[in-house]
């Protein structure tokens, strides 16, 4: 039986896209990604919740410098094909994607970027994600998935152009390496500390100010301060607050069109504690829903 506070079937027009990826995650703990994955679908709408058959198997390099990419790149065919049948089947519904790792949010801003040209790009997340096989000491795509986003230092998934990094917003990130501050320059993106998004309008405006005229959200659990929630294997400390985080949501939403969102990164400590953060995730859904 679904806990308090699951979303309802009549919840919006939302279909939500389950993708347990861990093939982009630099973590020991990365396997427990499944574990969450699963259990915040099962807090889904079950008629509106595809939940896909990710491959366990780890993947190769293939010569590049990102860990694992022959399994990321199936996966991003798997999750394109089901957002192409998504549009087949109920074009007027948004589509939510929940991983996994960050990488899961590849294929969706790519297909939210074809059905609109002038869209922004919004990464909520502890971390901006902005290393290339190059600087990444880790070789996990999940730190490089919003430079391969800006069509940069990420060849083999790069999504060559389709967002320009003067329309990506960067929230609550509070972990950069050196040289992830260097393409915030480089490439014009806007940065928001913990302390702007606590402004709930801080987020709409940077968006606005982008020219943008539609808005894909991506969010990490990870960008939650870790005394709100628990299931997260890269705590940083001093982040925003559920009620922070859906209030710059809300706004977002209510003054730019959003086409596509993500959420990622719920790793607990075991199976068993699975659903111990899901109240806090789940209302974070309900502002993406």
């Amino acid at each position: 039986m679904p806990r308090a506070g699951a979303v309802r079937e009549d919840e919006g027009m939302t279909r939500y896209l389950v993708v347990p990826q861990w093939q982009g995650s630099p973590s020991s703990r990365a396997m427990q990604l499944i574990d969450g994955a699963h259990a915040i679908a099962g807090d889904l709408p079950r008629s509106s919740t595809t939940v896909l058959d990710v491959p366990m198997e780890a993947g190769e390099a293939l010569g590049t410098g990102i860990h694992r990419l022959s399994a990321l790149q199936r996966v991003r065919g798997l999750v394109a094909d089901a957002l192409e049948a998504h549009d087949v089947d109920a074009p007027e519904e948004h589509v939510l994607t929940i991983g996994g790792d960050c990488g899961i949010a590849l294929a969706p801003i790519a297909h939210a970027a074809r059905r609109s040209p002038g869209l922004a790009v919004v990464w909520i997340d502890a971390h901006p994600d902005l290393n290339s096989p190059d600087t990444s000491a880790s070789g996990a795509f999940a730190g490089m998935v919003l430079r391969a986003v800006i069509g940069d230092g990420v060849p083999e998934l790069s999504l060559d152009g389709a967002v320009r990094g003067d329309r990506v917003v960067v929230g609550g990130a509070r972990s950069y390496d050196d040289p992830e501050l260097a393409a915030v320059e480089e490439f014009g993106i806007t940065a928001l500390t913990v302390e702007a998004l606590r402004d709930p309008d801080a987020l709409a405006d940077a968006v606005l100010a982008t020219g943008a005229d539609a808005v894909y959200i991506h969010v990490d659990i990870d960008a939650l301060d870790p005394a709100e929630i628990a299931g997260n294997a890269h705590p940083e400390p001093f982040g925003v607050t559920v009620v922070e985080l859906t209030s710059a949501i809300a706004r977002l939403r209510a003054r730019v069109p959003m086409v596509g969102a993500s959420l990622a990164g719920y790793s607990p400590a075991s199976a068993a504690a699975a659903t111990d953060d899901l109240g806090a995730i789940l209302r974070v859904i309900g502002a993406l829903a």
